[in-house]
C-alpha cells in the first residue's frame, strides 16, 4: 500500500487517483450491490438496510464511497460541490465521514485518508497469506475496515467514533468494500527491485511498489490499434473496468459514455438476474469462523488470482517514479503467452464475473447476519 496510501496525492490525479477512484468502475459495483439486493427482496433485514439508507438501494448506494472522492478537489463547502440533498440526514454524515478522513500528503499524519480504506497491497512474491507479512498492510486498509464497519452495525464500536462511520455510514462502505476486495488488483501487488524484477519488499527494504497496478500500463495481444490521442490504459484500470465492460460482448466498444451506459443497463439486469439465482460455487466461508475474520478470509482467497494477473504479464521498462512524496515502479505490462493458451482479457473477464457473483452473495449473507 506504501502507508502515505496509493490514490490519495491530488496532484498526480491523471496518474493514479484516476485508476482507484474506479474501483471495479460503476457497473461493477452496481451488479454486486443488485445481487444483495435481489438475495434479500422481502426479508427483515432489507427492511432495516434500506431503512438506514433512507430507501436507498444497495445497488446505488455501492457507488457512494468512489463518489465522494470527487470532494476531495475543492472540499465539501465548495458551492460547486454536489451533495445528497434529498437524502439530508445521510448527507450530513457523509460529510462527517469526509471531513474526519480526509486525503492528505502527509504520510505522517495521525488521521487516516479514506481513499486507503478501499484496498491492502499484499506482495504477490512470495506467495503469501494477509497474515505472512508487513509490506502493504495497515490498520486502515480494506482487511481492517470491513471488521470496522461490521462492529459498528453491531455496537461493539459506538457511532461516535473518531472515523466518523454511523451504521448508515457503514452500509454504505460494506456495499463498496465487499466489491473492492473480490478485485484481484485491491489485494496484491508487485514490488521491484533495481534490476527490474518482482521481488519480497520485506527483504528487500528498497523494492517500488506498482500500487496494484497503477503506475504500469498494459498492452494485450487482442487490443486493437491505439487511435491518434488515445492514451495507453493502465493496468489497473483494465482490471476495474475493461473486465466488465467484457461481461456485456455484444455491446460495441468506443461508444461514448451515455450511450454506452444505455446500452448496458438492460443487459447488466439480466445479468444480475442470473447472477441472483444461482449460487456460485465455494461463496461460504465455515460457519465456525466469525464475520470479523470474513474480510482476511476473503482476501487470502484472491490472492493466488492476483499472483496470475501477474504472472500472465511481462514486465519491461521499469524504472522509478517520482509521485510527490514517495518513489513507486513504474513501466510497461505486457501480454506473455499463456500455457492454457487463454487469452489474457478472456481469464480476466471469467475471473471477475466470478468474483463480482460471489461478491453479491457476500454482501447480503454478511448483512443478514449482522443484522
Amino acid at each position: 500500500m506504501n502507508l502515505a496510501c496509493r490514490g490519495i496525492l491530488i496532484a498526480f490525479a491523471v496518474i493514479v487517483f484516476r485508476g482507484s477512484i474506479l474501483a471495479y468502475g460503476p457497473v461493477g459495483h452496481e451488479i454486486v450491490g443488485a445481487i444483495a439486493d435481489e438475495r434479500l427482496t422481502n426479508t427483515p433485514t432489507a427492511a432495516k438496510v434500506y431503512a438506514l439508507l433512507d430507501g436507498i438501494t444497495l445497488e446505488r448506494a455501492a457507488l457512494i464511497a468512489d463518489e465522494i472522492k470527487g470532494w476531495d478537489k475543492k472540499g465539501i463547502d465548495d458551492s460547486r460541490s454536489f451533495h445528497y440533498s434529498a437524502h439530508r440526514k445521510l448527507d450530513k454524515q457523509l460529510r462527517d465521514f469526509w471531513r474526519a478522513n480526509q486525503p492528505t500528503h502527509d504520510p505522517n499524519a495521525l488521521a487516516p485518508s479514506h481513499h486507503c480504506f478501499h484496498y491492502t497491497d499484499v506482495p504477490v512474491v512470495p506467495p503469501q497469506r494477509y497474515r505472512d507479512g508487513r509490506a502493504g498492510r495497515s490498520k486502515w486498509d480494506i482487511v481492517h475496515m470491513i471488521p470496522f464497519c461490521i462492529d459498528v452495525l453491531q455496537g461493539r464500536i459506538p457511532e461516535q467514533n473518531e472515523r466518523k462511520i454511523t451504521k448508515t455510514v457503514a452500509i454504505i462502505l460494506l456495499a463498496h468494500y465487499v466489491a473492492d476486495i473480490h478485485q484481484p488488483l485491491h489485494v496484491g501487488a508487485a514490488y521491484f527491485g533495481a534490476q527490474g524484477h518482482a521481488t519480497d519488499p520485506d527483504k528487500h527494504k528498497s523494492a517500488l511498489p506498482d500500487e496494484g497496478g497503477n503506475t504500469f500500463t498494459i498492452e494485450l495481444s487482442d487490443e486493437p490499434p491505439r487511435r491518434r490521442g488515445i492514451r495507453k490504459k493502465k493496468f489497473h484500470g483494465f482490471g476495474d473496468n475493461d473486465t466488465v465492460t467484457a461481461l456485456f460482448p455484444e455491446v460495441p466498444g468506443g461508444l461514448p459514455k451515455v450511450e454506452l451506459d444505455m446500452q448496458i443497463a438492460p443487459l447488466k439486469q439480466q445479468l444480475v438476474r442470473e447472477l441472483a439465482t444461482h449460487e456460485p460455487r465455494n461463496w461460504q466461508v465455515p460457519s465456525n469462523v466469525s464475520i470479523n475474520n470474513y474480510a482476511e478470509i476473503w482476501a487470502d482467497e484472491i490472492l493466488p488470482i492476483a499472483r496470475e494477473a501477474h504472472a500472465r504479464l511481462e514486465f519491461r521498462n521499469v524504472k522509478q517514479f517520482l509521485e510527490s512524496d514517495r518513489v513507486v515502479a513504474m513501466g510497461e505490462a505486457i501480454e506473455k503467452p499463456a500455457l492454457d493458451r487463454t487469452l489474457y482479457r478472456a481469464w480476466a473477464t471469467d475471473v471477475v464475473r466470478n468474483e463480482l457473483h460471489k461478491a453479491g452473495w457476500r454482501l447480503a449473507d454478511l448483512l443478514q447476519k449482522i443484522l
